[in-house]
């Protein structure tokens, strides 16, 4: 099925508002704090954006850098790079 269409929504992310694109970021965040892996988290809003630069700065508008920077330091040093650069 993913192999399928594997742009995890990107196509339909781009006939979206920026107001669309920003309140289902904040979905994703909150979904973040009851669960959701942190690389899921930064992978959906990257795609939801349209760019890792965008994502960063929905993120950084919904999280704490206190959050962010714990978010960061509990995953193990393979991943934590790519999660700092949507976080920090």
């Amino acid at each position: 099925m993913l192999n399928t269409n594997n742009d995890l929504g990107a196509s339909l992310f781009k006939t979206w508002t920026d107001e669309q694109r920003r309140d289902e970021i904040g979905k994703l965040v909150e979904g973040y704090r009851s669960g959701v892996p942190v690389g899921i988290l930064c992978k959906m809003a990257e795609t939801i954006a349209g760019s890792q630069e965008l994502a960063k700065e929905h993120l950084a508008s919904f999280m704490t850098l206190a959050e962010r920077q714990a978010a960061v330091d509990k995953e193990s040093a393979s991943i934590q790079v790519i999660i700092r650069d949507f976080l920090l």
